[in-house]
């Protein structure tokens, strides 16, 4: 699993702006840039992107939710 994290990051601090919170999308953008020897692989790096995208979308709307209260 340190090696799909790793590989998460790496790939999110390079191209993150183009990654978003849906699954399918994220394995295209993935299919892009990176090739794949394995199918398991690239959808675990790709699910493992989207739920770190998913997790900071949620904190940024409960902040914002904060400063609006």
């Amino acid at each position: 699993m340190g090696q799909v994290r790793n590989l998460a990051f790496l790939l999110i601090n390079k191209y993150g702006n183009e990654f978003s919170d849906d699954f399918e999308k994220n394995k295209q953008i993935l299919d892009k840039y990176v090739k794949f020897n394995s199918k398991s692989l690239r959808n675990m790096v790709a699910g493992y992107i989207t739920s770190y995208v998913n997790k900071n979308v949620k904190k940024v709307v409960e902040a914002e939710e904060e400063k609006a209260e």
